[in-house]
């Protein structure tokens, strides 16, 4: 009976922690299955009737030696041998004990004492192994609950990995379209502030080519005017060698020689003023030329002028040149410098013109524009004024004049890149500064420093 009770103790232990592990359904049918037959030999062994009571002790011997045997060579079950072990002694004793007692039940009744003994110590071993097993089993389902909860986590870890790894590669592509849509503005942006530079530079182009206009028609005057006295000298000169009078020969002679001189002197004066047209209107490549920087202020500032007044004959201004004479000949790109000078000249004259109506709607008619252009020598190469008694600027905007686009024109007065082509030329192409110096309502000067190259 005691087996059957064992069987019925090691079943339910072996069958409790199913929950923990994985253990196919036969299995499980198994257990039940021996469950079942546990109880019933329990029952029959109870009823202590000899035959069927000593076939009933034979079986659950069967039933606990099959328990043993699956629960060691299965691996599912590998955590369970710790609980088989704890209960193989009183098993043992009480097979043995059984044995005898059917084989030779005086020889069981003679040393049934020592059994008893031997079932007590086994009861004992097999208490205190089960205490030692259960709080290994504990441990033991502690650790798996752990290890369970720990992938888990890993798995909850992994979705999150996954998930983020989708929603890093969506923003990436997403930036990347950002990126090529800004690339591609950016080239859009590009195209048009080149169109607005070359916008720029036509339209100074436009102001030069009203002065030159005017400005060469000077030189071409004298040249024609020289070219018919000298005709009429020579005449003269031809008829005072007819005539032997050599004295009056030679004085015509010099006349003609000095007429030359003057129509050579217009001729370059036309040249050059072609030349710098030219320079002005085609692509700078940024060759620097030795360059008189006098002429070259004295030509745009008189070009400039004439440009004015070419598109509107009412304006009047006043226009000086303070030349070094010590200064000689610099290193610079002359068709840049030359657009930088212009765009200044032309913005000291607009702002005095404007100054002039502003003054003439109060009343005033007495005040006349007038832009003044310095050049001196410095030790380290040449400074540049140009100076109007325009307007002025004000306080708040006089960091912002050199900003592409930026502009206190009325609208298609300007393109507001003027002052930003100027600091370029002056600071990237020619390693000098630009800085300005105003009194609102008073007067404003750029000055221009460009070193020794």
């Amino acid at each position: 009976m005691i087996i059957a009770i064992i069987s019925l103790i090691l079943l339910h232990y072996l069958k409790r922690p199913m929950g923990l592990i994985k253990v196919s359904p036969e299995w499980v049918r198994i257990f039940n299955g021996g469950m079942i037959a546990a109880g019933v030999l329990w029952i029959v062994i109870g009823f202590n009737i000899p035959i069927i009571s000593d076939l009933a002790r034979i079986l659950s011997f069967i039933l606990i030696g099959l328990i043993v045997y699956v629960t060691l060579k299965t691996e599912d079950l590998q955590h369970r041998k710790g609980m088989v072990y704890a209960w193989l002694p009183i098993i043992g004793v009480e097979i043995i004990q059984a044995l005898v007692e059917i084989i030779s039940e005086s020889f069981y009744k003679r040393y049934e004492t020592y059994f008893e003994a031997a079932g007590v110590f086994a009861f004992i071993w097999a208490i205190a192994m089960w205490v030692n097993n259960s709080k290994q089993r504990k441990a033991l389902e502690l650790e798996k609950l752990k290890a369970m909860q720990r992938e888990k986590e890993f798995q909850i870890t992994e979705s999150l990995k996954t998930q983020l790894e989708r929603q890093v590669a969506q923003r990436t592509k997403e930036l990347t379209n950002q990126k090529n849509e800004l690339q591609h503005a950016l080239k859009d942006l590009q195209a048009a502030q080149n169109q607005l530079i070359h916008a720029e530079k036509m339209a100074s182009l436009g102001e030069l080519t009203a002065g030159i206009a005017h400005e060469i028609q000077n030189p071409l005057n004298f040249v024609n005017n020289f070219s018919d006295v000298s005709t009429e000298l020579l005449t003269e000169l031809k008829e005072e060698l007819e005539a032997g009078n050599k004295e009056d020969a030679m004085e015509i002679l010099e006349d003609v020689i000095q007429n030359l001189g003057k129509i050579h002197h217009h001729g370059k004066r036309a040249d050059s003023i072609v030349k710098g047209m030219l320079l002005h209107s085609r692509s700078s490549t940024g060759q620097k030329e030795l360059t008189d920087i006098n002429a070259l202020a004295d030509e745009y500032l008189r070009l400039s002028y004439h440009g004015l007044r070419a598109k509107d004959k009412s304006f009047t201004a006043d226009f000086k040149l303070e030349e070094d004479p010590s200064l000689e000949k610099m290193n610079v790109v002359p068709g840049d410098l030359g657009r930088v000078l212009l765009n200044l000249i032309n913005n000291g004259f607009y702002a005095a013109g404007e100054k002039k109506k502003e003054l003439a709607e109060k009343g005033n008619t007495e005040f006349l524009p007038k832009v003044t252009v310095s050049i001196k020598k410095v030790d380290s190469g040449v400074e540049i004024r140009v100076r109007d008694n325009g307007k002025g600027i004000p306080e708040d905007i006089k960091a912002k004049i050199f900003q592409p686009f930026f502009t206190t024109k009325p609208t298609g007065k300007g393109t507001g890149l003027g002052l930003s082509m100027s600091y370029d030329i002056v600071t990237k192409g020619h390693n000098g500064e630009i800085n300005v110096i105003s009194e609102p309502e008073e007067f404003t000067e750029f000055e221009i420093k460009i070193p020794n190259q």
